[in-house]
């Protein structure tokens, strides 16, 4: 596995000592084994970005604030739920779906996208880390069957970068299993995109406290009524 102290661009000891402050501050409890997991999973993901583009941002100390900690961000919220089952629509290079996988081993992860290159890290990230609980899987998300390309519906449907509100709820409504939230990831929470299909009602609309981020984030919850 790769060592973050090493492999880290910027300095591993700082990039650890950033990502531990954060956690704290979000007020989470995760090991010291699962941040070094944290930490050798960004390595991985800057490694396959210097070929394949997966993410814009390319500094590490921004990589630890704008990936990891923005992805943790959800948990204080999410750890409240009665969640086991978690589908990660849209999630690229694995956010948030790899993080909930890593930090979080009673959950069952699956991350789904269309990009052919961003599955295979998925797989490779499931691979290197031995994430038995992480599944993946290609394809359009309003394509997958329960009990063909997924064997139940999910708890909880989270996307941080994938569609508008209203697109995300309708293409995974049928993924959502009875009782189960969608969460949707967004900066600002513009009124123009909180115009829900029929049957569904957002019920939450949560300040997301992303630490050392200066920028509005926020977390929208959307519940099936009908």
């Amino acid at each position: 596995m790769i060592d973050p102290r090493k492999a880290a661009t910027n300095g591993g000891n700082e990039l650890s000592t950033l990502l531990a402050d954060g956690i704290r501050q979000l007020g989470l409890s995760i090991s010291d084994e699962q941040q070094a997991r944290l930490l050798d999973f960004q390595a991985l993901l800057a490694k396959w970005n210097a070929s394949l583009q997966m993410t814009s941002i390319r500094d590490p100390r921004q990589m630890v604030i704008k990936h990891l900690l923005d992805s943790l961000s959800i948990l204080p919220r999410l750890d409240r739920e009665p969640i086991s089952r978690v589908l990660d629509v849209g999630s690229g290079g694995g956010l948030p779906g790899v993080v909930l996988a890593m930090v979080r081993p009673d959950w069952q992860v699956t991350v789904n996208d269309i990009v052919h290159k961003k599955t295979a890290f998925l797989t490779q990230a499931r691979a290197t880390f031995k994430l038995t609980n992480l599944t993946v899987v290609t394809g359009r998300v309003e394509s997958l069957v329960v009990g063909k390309e997924v064997p139940a519906p999910f708890d909880a449907i989270v996307s941080r970068a994938f569609a508008e509100l209203s697109d995300f709820v309708t293409l995974a409504r049928n993924l959502l299993a009875p009782g189960g939230s969608f969460w949707a990831m967004k900066g600002v929470a513009a009124e123009s995109e909180l115009a829900l299909p029929a049957g569904c009602a957002l019920v939450e609309r949560l300040p997301l406290n992303v630490p050392f981020l200066d920028a509005e984030r926020h977390l929208l919850r959307v519940k099936v009524t009908a």
